[in-house]
């Protein structure tokens, strides 16, 4: 039986030369899926034969190029290998020209160049190249029924849960702390809350963009945070000084934070750009509820047990995660589930030059794209606009939310006498508005989105969604912020401002969901943006609660909250309505810039590639 193959290799070999094969542009989604299966029935005919493993899925060397010689297989691996590097070579130079927020392409972090649709076009030339088979391959995770989607979301949100969890379950405890450990400066024991909210600023810069590797995944840099944060977590329940706390607490942040980063970046593996909204609403609606359900659930275990049961509740849970994670969370990375079919597959037709695309294009050592999985995450923190715009405006609404939570044992203790148990009630209020605004602006964001972009001939983009965002940075967190203080400062009946604190959580959903949309939908590298991003969120989170007793006790509940309502409507106004008006050349812009840089790493990449 004639290979599929062998006329071009007899032509090919008989001048004994490397060319390129001729590639004659990307193919039709029909002429992609009738390459297929073509190798398919090639495949099959040698199965029927009996000339095959029948375990080995059509991909050893038999089935694929007949009775060729040892030459005229490596020879035809050359031509096809050549053919690809110069096709994603010439794309490089001006793939980034014209921008398309939509398109699918997956620009890798970890030292690939640019790929479409993981490879599928070389299929027609590149027998030996793993990709998913045909466009409705159940393993693609955009492919995933459902079901599967929401089964993956879910687990995705238990592990973000674990962060915000143990950033605040431990705050009820501080005054038994201070007791036992005898500490008296009020901003270290502040910092035992916020120290793990510092924490989050460097974790994501180091350990997230990890999952932007194919070796690793989503899934190996889940587990192994959601592991690591759990045994500092017991080194945080058996510390036995301040210093001893204060580090582990730190540790378990560093790790505990990752999922906060990775787990929108999965939102970005499952879904196209229309339909995110919903699933990022699913996703961070438990990691929204954490600090203020964990206080609540801290100031009930310390009434009834002691402070060290904080933590010790924090590690089962943090453990119970870890172990349902471990073993039935799934991998959402393409790039990553493709490797590991290679894997799969070399070893069971012992064929070793199976690959995928992104081997081919891989041209850095281990060594390289780790330094260059910090070193970008960095570069988009400090030079691109809107990184910085979209981190700095999140992280001052979020601080604002740690500076209303750490006041609530002083206002609810102190100010209205609630007993120790009462004010770990007081949490609920904000809860409440967490869960009203996350159902309502997913749905009104979701209709916004959908109705500009079929205006806009049916193509979405990430400024779309935008506009609810004025209405609560401009006029809802103002209103909560004036509310909360005054009604404090002229000692109101305690549930005037508990309602600020809903109308607070209520319009801080959209403002999370929105600017959080806007990153994924924006910058191709997602998980290192979003983890550029949370530097400036973790710091605010992290200093806001230090200074916040001794700004309140000399400023006045209403005036402070007066200040920040100001400075909110200061940013909050002219911020969405050029984010709007101007964000599109803005990231076009950024994007080019940073594109520059990426073509340096590219072209060294290629010149390896080629040397070969």
């Amino acid at each position: 039986m004639e290979s599929v193959n062998d006329k071009d290799l007899s032509a090919s070999s008989s001048n004994q030369s490397d060319v390129p094969i001729a590639y004659t542009g990307r193919p039709r989604n029909d002429d992609r899926e009738e390459a297929h299966k073509s190798f398919e029935t090639i495949r099959k005919t040698f199965r029927l034969s009996g000339e095959s493993n029948e375990n080995d899925d059509g991909y050893s060397c038999k089935e694929i190029y007949g009775e060729l010689d040892n030459d005229e297989i490596k020879l035809q691996r050359n031509q096809t290998r050549n053919t690809i590097i110069s096709e994603l070579a010439s794309r490089n130079n001006q793939h980034e020209d014209s921008p398309d927020s939509n398109e699918e392409i997956c620009k890798l972090d970890d030292g690939g160049l640019a790929i479409d649709n993981n490879g599928e076009e070389f299929e027609a030339i590149d027998p030996e190249l793993i990709t998913f088979e045909g466009f409705d391959d159940r393993e693609d995770p955009r492919n995933f029924s459902n079901g599967r989607k929401v089964y993956i979301v879910l687990f995705a949100s238990i592990y973000t849960l674990v962060a915000p969890i143990s950033s605040s379950i431990i705050s009820p405890a501080l005054t038994d702390i201070s007791k036992e450990f005898g500490i008296k400066n009020q901003v270290i024991l502040a910092m035992i809350v916020s120290i793990q909210i510092l924490a989050w600023a460097c974790g994501p810069l180091v350990i997230a963009p990890l999952s932007e590797d194919d070796t690793f995944g989503r899934k190996t840099i889940l587990d192994v945070s959601c592991w690591a944060s759990f045994f500092f977590n017991i080194g945080c329940a058996f510390s036995k000084n301040t210093q001893q706390l204060l580090i582990f607490r730190f540790l378990s942040g560093l790790f505990s934070s990752t999922p906060l980063n990775v787990a929108p970046a999965v939102v970005g593996d499952l879904f196209p750009p229309k339909s995110r909204n919903v699933s990022l609403a699913g996703l961070f609606l438990l990691p929204l509820l954490g600090p203020v359900i964990a206080p609540l659930i801290g100031e009930f275990i310390v009434i009834n047990l002691n402070w060290r049961w904080t933590l010790y509740i924090l590690c089962i849970t943090n453990g119970v995660a870890a172990i349902l994670g471990t073993f039935l969370y799934q991998e959402t990375y393409a790039p990553t589930i493709l490797k590991k079919k290679a894997r799969k597959l070399r070893k069971l037709t012992g064929n070793h030059n199976l690959h995928t695309i992104y081997e081919i294009s891989n041209g850095e050592s281990r060594l390289t794209k780790m330094k260059m999985t910090v070193i970008l995450p960095l570069i988009l923190l400090f030079t691109h606009p809107i990184v910085i715009g979209l981190g700095g405006f999140m992280a001052f609404i979020y601080g604002l939310m740690y500076l209303m939570i750490v006041t609530f044992p002083t206002i609810y203790g102190q100010h209205y006498g609630f007993s120790e148990g009462a004010v770990g009630l007081m949490y609920l209020p904000m809860g409440i508005g967490f869960i009203i605004g996350v159902i309502f602006w997913t749905i009104i964001l979701q209709k916004i989105y959908i109705y500009l972009s079929n205006k806009n001939g049916g193509i979405g983009k990430p400024e779309y969604r935008i506009p609810c965002l004025l209405i609560n940075t401009g006029l809802l967190i103002p209103i909560s912020l004036l509310w909360y203080g005054w009604l404090i400062e002229y000692k109101l009946h305690w549930i005037m401002p508990s309602i600020g604190t809903a109308i607070f959580g209520f319009s801080f959903c959209c403002v999370f969901q929105s600017l959080q949309g806007v990153l994924i939908d924006s910058i191709k590298f997602s998980a290192s943006a979003l983890a550029a991003s949370a530097v400036f969120r973790s710091i605010c989170g992290f200093t806001y609660p230090l200074f916040a007793n001794i700004m309140y006790s000399k400023m006045g509940y209403g005036m402070a909250n007066t200040m920040f309502a100001i400075i909110a409507i200061v940013i909050g106004v002219p911020f969405p309505i050029i984010l709007f008006k101007y964000g599109e050349s803005i990231r076009e812009s950024a994007n080019k810039r940073l594109q520059k840089y990426q073509d340096e790493r590219d072209a060294k990449i290629l010149a390896k590639l080629l040397s070969k």
